[in-house]
């Protein structure tokens, strides 16, 4: 708790509480310590002055009672429950919230950023790369962001993995709001983060702060679409700075959405990739049949038309006027068929009256296996 009433105070970060866990050896020894002894322990002035203004005001056991009333754990350093691949960054949070649960396999972790202004194209990829990681039983981590962070989250989700969403508030704060509801779905399919106390507004400067997190969290991270000022690329060269992976679907020379990507691939800061097996054996991670098996379900058309249909979408957007073109049928027949197809998941409309075909959702029913410290090559 004592660890807990620290983060109230803005000026301790990573840096000084470490100062004080080495100088008294617990937090519950500095909250209860003088200005001097706090001098002693390497702390300027104007932070020594912050601590002794601010304790009078902060009751850490009242502050315990807030967390579990909003159902929010905090993890500490000490704590076994703190991810273990966090701890190895240089500025890990003294303190992390959490809303849901971290398993020790979120140890195998990967996260997916990018555009809030996601394309059709950044969606599907966006969709391809969670599906995949989550039935490879990979943790999919991002920003619960507008854009590809939403379509990361709900993906995984979909396809029975789990998830964990950062934030750049407090947990009893969700932005954007729109996300509430997804932020409960993914506090129950993994959990929501922050390193924000509760009550913490969102600020823009928190975002890049909280890309830290994000990519601390993980073994790589992948960047699908994104500007060459926008937060993705932040967390990629956050992630670059911690010995992460850095991985980039590739986009469009004539998309503003992939000048991002593109360039970090251009200029070798992120490894090109077009499937999910490029990821795995970057990071050697390997699933076999011994480790992991996965179940395909795939949905067979009912008729002969849906199957005519079927046969001409693929995962290139088609308009409904191509395919009806090239199937010959009445127009009024093809956007029955099409809207039946997706209705039973076996196409998904990607932009308006533009349609690819359902990738199988790959379901794992064994239990994942999590690679020692030596099968990552972070080091």
């Amino acid at each position: 708790m004592y660890w807990v009433a620290f983060s109230l105070i803005s000026r301790i970060g990573a840096v000084r509480a470490g100062r004080l866990l080495s100088y008294f050896g617990s937090m519950a020894e500095a909250w209860r310590a003088g200005a001097g002894e706090l001098r002693a322990a390497g702390l300027d002035a104007g932070t020594v002055q912050s601590i002794v203004a601010a304790r009078p005001s902060i009751s850490p056991e009242r502050e315990m009672e807030k967390l579990a009333r909003a159902g929010v754990k905090a993890y500490c350093w000490t704590d076994p429950a703190y991810p273990r691949h966090l701890l190895e960054i240089e500025d890990k949070p003294p303190v992390l919230y959490v809303r849901g649960e971290l398993l020790p396999e979120d140890g195998w972790a990967v996260a997916i950023v990018g555009t809030r202004r996601a394309t059709p194209y950044g969606r599907q990829a966006a969709e391809h790369f969670a599906t995949d990681l989550a039935a490879h039983g990979i943790t999919v981590v991002s920003g619960l962001a507008r854009g590809i962070d939403a379509v990361a989250h709900r993906t995984a989700i979909a396809a029975g993995g789990r998830t964990i969403g950062v934030l750049a508030c407090g947990l009893d704060l969700v932005y954007p709001p729109e996300h509430q509801k997804l932020a409960l779905e993914i506090a129950g399919h993994g959990a929501v983060v922050s390193d924000y106390p509760l009550g913490t507004q969102p600020r823009s400067e928190y975002f890049p702060r909280r890309n830290r997190i994000l990519s601390g969290l993980s073994l790589g991270v992948l960047v699908i679409e994104g500007d060459e000022h926008s937060g993705a690329l932040i967390t990629a060269r956050v992630a670059i700075d911690q010995n992460r992976e850095v991985f980039a679907v590739p986009g469009s020379i004539y998309s503003p959405t992939a000048r991002g990507t593109n360039k970090l691939i251009q200029e070798g800061e992120a490894k090109l990739v077009t499937r999910t097996e490029d990821i795995l054996e970057e990071l050697n991670l390997s699933v076999t049949t011994s480790s992991q098996q996965l179940e395909l379900r795939e949905i067979t058309p009912d008729d002969p038309t849906e199957a005519s249909l079927l046969k001409l979408i693929s995962s290139q957007p088609a308009h409904i006027d191509e395919v009806q073109r090239a199937s010959g049928l009445p127009i009024g027949t093809v956007s029955s068929t099409l809207a039946l197809l997706e209705l039973k998941g076996m196409v998904r409309q990607v932009a308006p009256m533009s349609f690819v075909r359902a990738r199988e959702v790959r379901v794992p029913y064994q239990t994942r296996q999590i690679p020692a410290e030596s099968d990552t090559n972070l080091a």
